[in-house]
């Protein structure tokens, strides 16, 4: 080791990023926005940001994490507006052709647009990943960042003294040198080496095969007026084709002349690489104009996953995104559950390297995203499974044409087997809601781990709320300790033009406590604990007279603490702990939960 520490091949920073995509590059952006700004080095195999738009769907939790950092509006500017272009989901014979059914998709449903509106300020949108990522590197240098293109992650070993020191390789030169770092973060994807380097266990169950992403240039822009939406299934059971080309959805990724055909299979089928004449005559006979111009710019194959790790960290490595959980695009929730995984720790890091908090605040990392990742895991690829019965039902999966012919027709028959079968398919789409118009496992997180203070709650009797019958399509509004800080819409005493949300009072690397009326010892007590823990505190009253107004009187509804409680929000903004009503000693309760959650 003596050799290395007087190499010239050795580089110090105090973090090191391997993966440049979603994860790796926004983790890179929480941590260098201030407060506490933090940078180091960004390495990536690949040459550039991503030249395929495999992930798009940006939910409303991804984007109250880049609306804490300013790049919610450049997201939406860049994107496309969810109420806008992503009204529905559709199944149909052929782009220009015969429409089966339709559903709302992604908060559009009129009657469930509430409960979307309820949930956060920030509505979905379309944002290709080709389209993310360099909003995010370039954020990330902006701020400090040194990102290294062409460059592999090797292996690293813990020195004596606890730093990291990480083998790299440029990839252009073929010259190996050394990184040194305090932290090492693994966003390297499905192909992760660092994961592969701590040896964490995965959970995984049989993979469904694969899928074929084909990207296509195409103007479809004479027919989408009556087909608005960015998903499209087609059905064609009358065609010869493949057993992996059976169907395939549609993607918008720039409207309306760019597209991803994603192709399917059986299940089970032996994987053939399809020619490109072959792509050529599926993708013709899916958009149903043959006279129109057709241009294939790319394509690929990729396995749908279900693989989680068993945990997400050991000592200062840190694993996060696609290396820990790989799953199919059902639900538009990979990206997102990946810059959700850099927001939950991006503030923790900083806070440990304040003095502000232990180390031993780090390990709730694992602890609360581990679960949340695999249940992504776990309902993507279910949502993955129930496709299966709408490809049954239009005939699809029968191993010759007249067999498939005839199943589907019967779909048109007016006897009791055929509106049978009619019930089973709506009942099917109806369900389908539950991968593209589902706020409940978008929202549905409830962190458990020694940085949320339950002691109060358990003491009172008081137990976790019950999810909604249905968590996958509702999301449950609560301030209990672990859930996200409810979001409402607030003003000011004299109004003003724009609304503020409770969630754009949170977040912004520091802990915010809520309260109202009578509840000035909190405010109080925020100040000077803030003061002796060398915290800075955000303190808000709303209600009558006070800093915010309830201008709708829903912060009553949700907040379920009396006026003279309070609330206190992580800078995740999830909530840390709450008190119902004003205690004896408010500085010496928060002082007392807050040492609590940072381990002090």
């Amino acid at each position: 080791m003596d050799g290395v520490n007087a190499s010239p091949n050795v580089i110090e920073t105090p973090l090191l990023v391997v993966g440049s995509g979603p994860a790796g590059a926004s983790l890179a952006c929480f941590l260098s926005h201030p407060p506490y700004s933090m940078t180091g080095i960004i390495i990536s195999a690949a040459s550039t940001t991503a030249q395929l738009p495999r992930a798009h769907i940006t939910n409303p939790a991804m984007l109250e994490c880049l609306r804490d950092i300013g790049l919610e509006q450049e997201a939406l500017e860049r994107g496309e507006r969810g109420d806008t272009n992503m009204l529905h989901t559709r199944w149909c014979h052929d782009m220009t052709g015969e429409e089966f059914s339709r559903n709302y998709a992604w908060g559009n449903d009129p009657k469930r647009r509430k409960e979307t509106y309820e949930a956060s300020p920030c509505m979905h949108c379309d944002l290709p990943q080709t389209v993310c990522e360099p909003i995010l590197t370039q954020r990330a240098m902006f701020d400090g960042w040194d990102l290294r293109f062409k460059t592999t992650f090797i292996t690293f070993k813990k020195e004596a003294d606890g730093r990291l020191l990480s083998t790299v390789r440029d990839l252009l030169t073929g010259m190996e040198y050394f990184i040194r770092s305090k932290y090492l973060f693994g966003a390297d994807g499905t192909r992760t080496q660092v994961l592969r380097e701590l040896k964490i266990p995965l959970i995984k169950k049989p993979s469904q095969g694969m899928a074929y992403n084909v990207l296509v240039r195409a103007d479809l822009s004479d027919y989408i007026d009556a087909r608005k939406g960015n998903l499209h299934w087609f059905f064609q059971p009358e065609k010869e084709y493949m057993d992996n080309m059976i169907t395939a959805n549609m993607r918008m990724v720039k409207p309306w002349h760019e597209w991803m055909f994603i192709l399917f299979g059986k299940r089970g089928a032996e994987w053939q690489e399809p020619t490109l004449e072959q792509c050529y005559k599926r993708i013709r006979e899916f958009i149903g104009n043959d006279d129109l111009p057709v241009e294939i710019l790319d394509r690929s194959k990729w396995t749908i996953n279900e693989i989680v790790a068993e945990y997400y960290s050991e000592g200062n490595v840190f694993c996060l995104g696609d290396a820990v959980h790989r799953h199919p695009p059902a639900n538009g929730l990979g990206s997102n559950t990946c810059v959700q995984d850099a927001f939950n720790l991006a503030w923790k890091i900083k806070f440990v390297e304040q003095g502000f908090a232990s180390p031993k605040l780090l390990e709730s990392f694992s602890r609360e995203r581990q679960p949340v990742g695999a249940g992504v895991v776990q309902h993507a690829n279910s949502g993955a499974r129930m496709r299966n019965i709408l490809w049954d039902e239009f005939g699809i999966l029968e191993p010759t044409v007249e067999e498939r012919v005839k199943k589907f027709t019967g779909l048109r028959e007016a006897t009791p087997e055929g509106r049978k079968r009619r019930q089973r398919l709506m009942a099917a789409m109806d369900y389908s809601a539950h991968a593209n118009n589902s706020i409940g496992i978008e929202m549905n997180h409830r962190y458990e781990s020694d940085a949320v203070y339950l002691a109060d709650e358990i003491e009172a009797g008081r137990t976790k709320p019950e999810w909604p019958e249905d968590a996958v399509l509702n999301h449950l509004i609560s301030s209990y300790p672990g859930h996200r800080l409810p979001h409402v819409w607030l003003n000011r005493p004299v109004p003003e033009k724009k609304y503020t949300s409770t969630i754009d009072l949170a977040g912004h690397g520091k802990f915010s406590l809520f309260t109202g009326i009578g509840g000035d010892k909190w405010v109080e007590a925020a100040r000077s604990v803030g003061t002796e823990l060398g915290l800075d505190i955000q303190a808000h009253t709303i209600g009558w007279g006070q800093q915010w107004v309830d201008v709708y009187r829903d912060w009553e509804l949700r907040r379920e603490v009396e006026e003279d409680g309070c609330i206190l929000a992580r800078p995740d903004r999830f909530v840390a702990w709450r008190s119902f009503t004003l205690v004896e000693d408010c500085a010496e309760k928060l002082r007392n939960v807050l040492t609590s959650i940072l381990g002090r």
